[in-house]
């Protein structure tokens, strides 16, 4: 049964350091769907993510609008896809989606309303909005077990 989390970020700092508890939780095959407006922080939290998944920090994790999909080697395999410019699923088939979506590693995805169709229950929803200049809402929808072991993560009582 799916939870919900809501935390408010306070700095693009704090978002990186949510997506990093979001990355420590993840296992292999999971697919992370982020929706939120243009600048609520949806490449930043990625960054994050990538640092949990052991990224190297000598990758700059950068939104993949043009290219739609950018690959990141770490303790498992980040596909970060973009999906701004595409026009819905249709456009997804023409990608090869299944071939990161159903990989071992974890696909997260932007714009990922785009898709929502293709999209099932197992995944991490990520919703980002805007509460002002420095602030964003944050909420994730996924697994209670894992919505609590990120909870765990983010106040400090799991490394």
């Amino acid at each position: 049964m799916n939870e919900r989390l809501e935390l408010v970020c306070k700095s693009p700092d704090e978002t990186r350091r949510l997506g990093e508890a979001i990355g420590r939780a993840l296992t292999a095959g999971t697919i992370v769907a982020l929706n939120g407006d243009l600048g609520t922080g949806k490449t930043t939290l990625t960054q994050g993510i990538a640092r949990g998944l052991d990224v190297p920090e000598t990758f700059a994790v950068t939104s993949p609008t043009f290219t739609l999909v950018n690959e990141y080697p770490g303790r498992l395999t980040l596909y970060h896809v973009d999906l701004y410019r595409l026009g819905g699923a249709a456009d997804l088939e023409a990608l090869g989606y299944e071939e990161f979506f159903f990989a071992d590693g974890v696909t997260v995805v932007e714009w990922s309303e785009k898709i929502a169709e293709v999209l099932d229950e197992g995944c991490i929803f990520i919703d980002l909005r805007y509460i002002d200049a420095d602030r964003r809402c944050i909420g994730i929808r996924a697994p209670a077990s894992l919505v609590h072991r990120v909870d765990d993560i983010w106040k400090g009582g799991i490394k």
